[in-house]
C-alpha cells in the first residue's frame, strides 16, 4: 500500500520551467509509478491576500483554496517542500503559503491553557532546495540557517519528524545539464520510495 504525499512546489513563478518545477514533476512521477497517492500545492497559484495581523492567522480561512491546501496537509502521511534560495531563505510565496496553511489552527493549535498541540505528528518531510551557491558551501559557511529554521520552527513545531534535505547547489549555467539530469533522476527515485 502506497503513502499518501502531498508536494508543495515553493517556486513563484507560475510558468514553470525551473529546476523547482522538473524536480516537483519528477518526484511526482515516481510516487505516482510507484502507487503513492499524490496531491499538490503550488504556492505561485495561491491567489489569496496577505495574513496580515495575528487575529487573522488564528481564525479559520475563508479562502476555499487555502482549505483545500490544509486539509491536504492533514490527508498527507509525508509533506514534499520544493523551493529555491532566494536572498538566503525560502521565496515569499512559499513563506505566504506556509502562513496560510498554519492558519485556523490548522497545523498547530493552542488550548486554553496556553500549550500548544502539534496537529501533524506521525507524518514526515522532505525539503528539496536549489540554490546558485555551492550546496557545500549552504551547509558549512551559512549552516543551512533557512532550513534549520523552517524544519524547527514550522515543520517540527507543527509535529513533522523526520524532516529531511536534499539540498541542489550550483544549479545555474549551461555546463550544468548532466547535474541537473541526474539530480531529477534522484528526485524521482525519492518519490517511488516516498522518500
Amino acid at each position: 500500500m502506497g503513502r499518501r504525499i502531498l508536494i508543495i512546489d515553493g517556486h513563484p513563478d507560475p510558468e514553470g520551467g525551473h529546476l523547482c518545477h522538473a524536480l516537483v514533476a519528477a518526484y511526482r512521477a515516481g510516487a505516482e509509478a510507484a502507487g503513492h497517492a499524490v496531491r499538490q500545492v503550488d504556492a505561485a497559484r495561491l491567489d489569496v491576500p496577505f495574513v496580515r495581523s495575528q487575529e487573522e492567522w488564528r481564525l479559520p480561512t475563508r479562502q476555499p483554496v487555502v482549505a483545500q491546501a490544509q486539509a491536504d496537509m492533514v490527508w498527507a502521511e509525508h509533506v514534499v517542500l520544493v523551493f529555491p534560495l532566494w536572498l538566503g531563505d525560502m521565496p515569499a510565496a512559499m513563506k505566504h503559503g506556509l502562513e496560510h496553511l498554519s492558519s485556523g489552527g490548522a497545523m498547530i493549535e493552542r488550548d486554553a491553557a496556553g500549550r500548544w498541540h502539534k496537529k501533524l505528528s506521525g507524518r514526515s518531510a522532505r525539503m528539496i532546495v536549489t540554490m546558485g551557491m555551492p550546496a557545500l558551501i549552504y551547509r558549512l559557511f551559512y549552516f543551512s540557517h533557512a532550513l534549520r529554521s523552517l524544519r524547527r520552527n514550522i515543520l517540527g513545531f507543527s509535529g513533522l519528524s523526520p524532516v529531511r534535505e536534499s539540498l541542489f547547489g550550483n544549479v545555474e549555467g549551461p555546463d550544468r545539464a548532466a547535474a541537473r539530469a541526474r539530480w531529477i533522476a534522484d528526485v524521482r527515485h525519492l518519490g517511488e520510495t516516498a522518500g
